[in-house]
């Protein structure tokens, strides 16, 4: 039998035997249950205040289940001790490595307020730890590129922006899924990437201008001189018509890269306005067929007349003929070109399938790179730059828009 069951009938005898010796055998009973209850209510309050006050060297030793009941408790007491101080130990090592990245980091809830952030967030974005707790980032951090990114939500692309207290260094800022319902925001110091880049823009825009001058006169002595035939010695004609077709592609080359400097100045539309589209790719259409000369194409064109779009016409033009033009230069002779404009829920889409022989998969993330070839000589001897496909990703990127491609070598 349990110890306090012992000791409830041991306090119930008593009782009954003092009243029996007494002549009150049921009030004896009552006071041996009252003493019972007296002594449960007292253990009880011990139990209550070690819950409440007491810690290891106030262990209180009570009588019976009581008893039982305490050590359990301060059992479980260890064990969440030692979890409570483990999961310290985590958060502490947590902050001190994410204090020690050179990268701005701040952890937002759902609602984008703030709940840590590390020292750099203070230095990139003005955001303090713990004073800024609870307050939203965006009424901290009220750059407008920051705000577009938490609003939509783009936790895959990543946005630039100018230090608030130094507009001369750069950061590049992004959102990253974190925990549950929570978000990272990461900032970045890019200035000298950023410095780089426009190092190279420059230098490639200003020599390619400087180029552009003396490559018209060397082209138009070379017309002069292949026009006049009468004059020409025969062993030359082959020769300098080699010359005057790559001296045009030279030409092409700097053209581009002088549209690609263009078009990295900015990476929006300052002033878009609206594009009637259809025309357009109407005139894209007649030229892809000129383009296709002898090779014959068979080209469908389905256009959605309505459907118009507000951007730059002549950056539109210039991407969606490379894409164009590219189809047409790398399908076998009379295979078929399909070129489509539509829109769905998703927004306006320009469509172009050929039946081409495919690219590799491990080229396809490359194909926007400048001068960047699947196959250097078949590339080459169909025409073309090299910098097609890097002017319309910027192109797309200016009027906010995605480029996809996908292939499948020797499938249609």
């Amino acid at each position: 039998m349990r110890p306090d069951l012992t000791r409830a009938a041991l306090f119930l005898i008593v009782g009954l035997t003092v009243g029996f010796a007494f002549g009150w055998p049921f009030a004896g009973l009552w006071i041996g249950m009252l003493a019972l209850v007296a002594v449960h209510y007292r253990a009880l309050m011990g139990l209550w205040r070690y819950l409440r006050h007491g810690d290891e060297s106030t262990l209180p030793d009570l009588p019976g289940i009581q008893n039982e009941l305490v050590r359990e408790f301060d059992s479980l007491r260890k064990f969440y001790k030692q979890r409570e101080e483990k999961l310290a130990g985590f958060l502490n090592r947590f902050q001190e490595a994410a204090g020690a990245l050179p990268d701005a980091i701040v952890v937002l809830d759902q609602d984008n307020a703030i709940e840590w952030a590390n020292p750099r967030a203070h230095e990139y974005l003005g955001v303090n730890w713990p004073q800024d707790v609870r307050q939203r980032v965006v009424n901290l951090v009220r750059h407008p590129a920051i705000v577009t990114l938490l609003e939509d939500g783009e936790r895959k692309r990543a946005v630039e922006l100018a230090l608030p207290r130094e507009p001369e260094r750069r950061l590049a800022a992004m959102l990253v899924p974190y925990g549950r319902d929570q978000k990272l925001l990461v900032a970045r110091d890019v200035t000298s990437i950023y410095r780089l880049n426009q190092v190279r823009a420059d230098f490639v825009a200003n020599v390619s201008h400087e180029l552009r001058t003396p490559l018209t006169v060397f082209s138009g002595y070379l017309e002069n001189l292949v026009q006049d035939e009468a004059a020409l010695p025969q062993q030359w004609e082959q020769a300098l018509k080699q010359m005057q077709a790559q001296s045009r592609r030279m030409q092409e080359i700097i053209e581009d890269l002088l549209l690609l400097s263009r078009l990295e100045q900015e990476d929006h539309v300052s002033d878009p306005k609206p594009v009637a589209v259809p025309e357009m790719l109407n005139r894209i259409y007649q030229e892809a067929q000129v383009l296709s000369g002898e090779r014959a194409h068979i080209f469908y064109l389905e256009v959605d007349q309505s459907l118009r779009l507000l951007g730059n016409e002549q950056e539109l033009y210039s991407a969606f003929s490379n894409i164009v033009f590219n189809a047409v230069r790398y399908t076998p002779a009379r295979e078929v070109i399909r070129i489509r404009w539509y829109a769905d829920e998703l927004g306006a889409h320009l469509a172009v399938k050929d039946t081409g022989v495919g690219i590799p998969p491990e080229h396809i993330p490359r194909l926007t790179e400048r001068f960047y070839r699947v196959d250097k000589g078949r590339s080459r001897s169909r025409g073309g730059t090299g910098l097609g496909l890097a002017i319309v990703k910027h192109v797309l990127n200016r009027h906010g828009a995605q480029l996809h491609v996908e292939s499948v070598v020797d499938e249609e």
